[in-house]
């Protein structure tokens, strides 16, 4: 038994996480990518989350971003590899996020107190993350962290994101689902982004959503008009619970002050990245 509910780290995971991902809507990360080369939009997102594995093939980003078609990366990778290296990719990803934050955030909250400890926290809470099974978690975990602390909360934000999606794509594979299935049925909820934004940034055609619909209609996970079944909504509660379980360690391991300290802190931040507008609003909803 863990010390935590084990859904308390979905809470803790949805206020962290948002610290990672602001680095995919903002234009800094690919005006550093172009700088060196890479094509802006799929290019730029797959080979900046893919640089820590090395130059991999499609095969290989394929299996651990799990839900984008291989045809459609396959256009981009290993092709990214001879415009950039990955290492380049690695430092270019930093100044990204760099640049992001300072803009997002500004320069005092950068070099606040609140910010050092909250990077402090979210490090440590890392120090308990497996690597065994995780291929995203386990390259980003390879690199060093970095010495200022927002771009080393950046760091472990990304470190814990990255543990908890590899779990969740083991969780998904237990239900059943493929990649593309997921992403219908996760559609399906409406708190998610567009079916259409869905299929452009994973690659995937309408043809192929409604051959993914038409395959969920089959196994009784969703119903005729494309809503979900009370056993597709029982099959994605079990994944994520599964997920909740498999991501405790962190969190177990920074303890209950310290982890309500770390969700405070990040919660800040992140209601900070809001309010500057980081995230769109206009994707999301049923779709």
């Amino acid at each position: 038994m863990t010390s935590f509910e084990a859904s308390t780290g979905r809470h803790r995971h949805n206020i962290v996480q948002p610290l990672h991902s602001c680095v995919y809507f903002a234009p800094e990360p690919e005006a550093e990518f172009a700088a060196i080369g890479l094509e802006r939009g799929p290019m730029a997102y797959l080979a900046g989350r893919a640089a820590p594995l090395g130059a991999v093939g499609a095969g290989t980003v394929t299996a651990t971003f799990y839900n984008f078609n291989h045809e459609h990366v396959e256009r981009y990778i290993p092709a990214a590899w001879s415009v950039a290296t990955p290492e380049a990719v690695l430092t270019a990803r930093l100044r990204g996020a760099d640049r992001t934050l300072r803009r997002l955030l500004g320069e005092e909250a950068l070099t606040s107190k609140e910010m050092a400890e909250a990077a402090e926290l979210a490090l440590r809470a890392t120090e308990a993350c497996d690597r065994e099974a995780r291929p995203l978690y386990a390259a980003n975990a390879g690199l060093p962290i970095p010495e200022e602390p927002h771009v080393a909360l950046w760091h472990a934000a990304t470190l814990l994101r990255e543990h908890r999606g590899d779990g969740h794509l083991a969780a998904l594979t237990v239900a059943g689902l493929s990649g593309i299935e997921a992403l219908v049925l996760h559609n399906a909820t409406g708190k998610a982004p567009t079916s259409a934004l869905f299929m452009r940034t994973r690659g995937w055609s309408a043809e192929q959503w409604a051959a993914a619909r038409d395959q969920l209609r089959e196994r009784g996970l969703l119903d005729e008009a494309g809503d979900l079944t009370e056993s597709g909504t029982a099959l994605r509660d079990e994944a994520e619970a599964l997920t909740d379980r498999l991501d405790t360690a962190p969190y177990d391991h920074l303890g209950p002050a310290a982890t309500t300290r770390l969700t405070e802190l990040a919660g800040g931040f992140t209601q900070a990245l809001r309010a500057a507008g980081a995230f769109p609003t206009a994707h999301f909803g049923k779709g």
